[in-house]
């Protein structure tokens, strides 16, 4: 089984009025995982199209460099029982 990674993904949503950066930490598996939760997030969230969101840059981060807490505490967990 694949361990999961954390990817930082940045980028620029073009809304209508004005551009604005964005940056998230993703949890996935592969960095093409990573880029189709952000479209599909930000898509969501702010009703924007794949040609308004521009990924500038999608970097492997390690454990210790994740800056939000619910991602911190899944990597924490030994395993997850559903």
């Amino acid at each position: 089984m694949s361990e999961v990674k954390v990817f930082r993904v940045k980028g620029v949503m073009k809304h209508r009025t004005f551009p604005e950066k964005f940056v998230l930490e993703v949890p996935a598996l592969k960095k093409e995982h990573a880029i189709e939760y952000v479209y599909s997030v930000l898509g969501s969230r702010h009703k924007l199209n794949r040609k308004r969101i521009v990924i500038e840059e999608v970097k492997e981060i390690s454990p210790d460099e994740v800056q939000r807490s619910g991602i911190r505490e899944l990597l924490s967990l030994e395993k997850i029982v559903l």
